[in-house]
């Protein structure tokens, strides 16, 4: 009676856990990032067969599990190939664990909370059914192995030839890194912290990279619905918004970066007509959360950091192994302030209403995000300065905002972060990674038990 009575009692506590996907999503990535940061710190994790000390395991457990890319010591440089192989697994479950679970929840939730179809264009996945829940995340998971190995073997086309045997293993870490959008690379052999600067003028390499980092960071739900597409005929609202948004971005990043860099010595001044495009192209889809470069991002001019700043906070798209608020939620956010200025009293996108449950949780997401990029960026300044190092302003917001949308992209200041400062972007990082899909969910979760209370009009005049 006994054995049942606690047998009853964990199975009820195991339900509570899993009816709340915020503690899941939470503890499920401490977990991870705890264990990473103990296998890291391990002799055997290091070149030199030392312990590593707990602050750099923690802050790379941390940075690749929540697929950030932002480092404090070169990964080749420092990590054996045990080590190489224990950050390639936590880029691999950050960016597929993630995905799985809140994939897992939001399809759960729609039934459950009763979201509308028309609620497509915002901030987290809710397209399909429980139905189709286990054959959704049996294509995820092929997937992502087909096309990582795709990328691989298009890689190794490049580094074979060039680092031998070796460059099997560099081919497959860059396309996993590349397809989760964690910025890691192992190319600490040609020069410490180089990321893809050895490739500026290799196209094979940057567009197989560019297409990787695309595909990961259009959501699942995405490639589930074009996958369907062929059955349907049909691609769902949420699909078209990804695709022209992600498209868009896409170009207009590029159109900026090319035109205010072009004469840059220090970044693509130097380079020829197509050199410019290409890396302008690179740059512009990698700072909305991959976190490779191919020059020095810290002597860009200071208006195309600020540009860079804006596409890292926006973001890849719901469901996907990309961070940020989310595509969808920004193009809420501006076709609410358009429909506003038109003098329409809905949000109206590609001719669809927009559910006004999704433009408050778009603007609260936003604002939570601000807040926190804000927050970090006043404390990683004053604990540098307080120290003596002189860290430019828009360095340190760049900092931030590469922390919190888990880009990875660095001006030079994790570099010389103290502890405090690394302490506030490995907090950052995880707020970054968690918190907005935690968020989300649990808004969704609770606008159902909300929407039949009746309040009094409140009558105020703003701007």
């Amino acid at each position: 009676m006994q054995i049942r009575l606690k047998s009853h009692h964990s199975h009820k506590q195991a339900n509570t856990i899993l009816k709340n996907p915020t503690r899941v999503i939470v503890t499920s990535f401490a977990l991870i990032i705890a264990l990473g940061t103990f296998l890291l710190m391990m002799p055997f994790s290091s070149r030199t067969g030392e312990f590593t000390k707990f602050m750099d395991a923690f802050f790379t457990a941390t940075s690749a599990t929540c697929v950030t890319g932002l480092i404090v010591v070169d990964t080749y440089q420092h990590f054996s190939t045990l080590g190489q192989i224990i950050v390639l697994c936590l880029i691999q479950l950050g960016g597929l664990g993630l995905v799985t679970i809140t994939t897992f929840f939001h399809v759960a939730l729609r039934k459950k909370i009763g979201l509308k179809t028309r609620q497509l264009a915002q901030e987290s996945i809710n397209s399909g059914t429980p139905e189709n829940t286990a054959e959704l995340l049996l294509m995820l998971i092929k997937l992502t192995l087909g096309i990582e190995l795709v990328g691989a073997v298009i890689l190794s086309s490049v580094l074979i030839p060039q680092f031998g045997l070796d460059g099997i293993f560099i081919s497959i870490f860059l396309s996993v890194s590349s397809y989760c959008n964690a910025g890691f690379d192992i190319l600490g052999r040609l020069e410490n912290f180089s990321s893809l600067v050895h490739y500026f003028d290799n196209p094979i390499v940057l567009v197989t990279i560019v297409l990787l980092i695309t595909a990961g960071g259009l959501g699942f739900i995405v490639w589930f619905d074009l996958y369907q597409y062929r059955k349907t005929k049909h691609l769902n609202f949420h699909t078209k918004i990804v695709l022209v948004a992600t498209l868009l971005l896409n170009v207009v990043g590029t159109l900026f970066i090319l035109i205010s860099e072009w004469s840059n010595p220090n970044t693509i001044g130097q380079m020829n007509t197509g050199e410019k495009i290409l890396n302008s192209l690179f740059l512009s889809v990698s700072c909305r959360t991959a976190g490779f470069n191919t020059f020095d991002l810290g002597s860009m001019y200071g208006t195309t950091k600020l540009a860079c700043i804006i596409w890292m906070f926006i973001g890849a798209a719901p469901g996907s192994t990309g961070g940020g608020v989310k595509i969808t939620t920004f193009t809420v956010l501006i076709m609410t302030v358009v429909c506003v200025l038109r003098g329409k009293g809905e949000t109206l996108i590609l001719g669809r209403k927009v559910d006004k449950n999704v433009i408050y949780k778009s603007l609260t997401i936003i604002f939570i995000g601000m807040v926190a990029v804000f927050a970090a960026t006043v404390f990683i300044g004053f604990t540098i300065h307080s120290e003596g190092t002189q860290v430019q302003d828009i360095n340190a917001l760049f900092e931030s905002v590469s922390a919190f949308s888990t880009a990875g992209l660095s001006a030079g200041v994790t570099a010389v972060a103290n502890l405090p400062s690394r302490i506030i972007l490995i907090a950052t990082m995880f707020l970054g990674r968690v918190g907005p899909v935690s968020l989300a969910l649990s808004l969704a979760a609770r606008t159902q038990s909300n929407k039949h209370h009746v309040y009094p009009d409140a009558k105020i005049i703003v701007g």
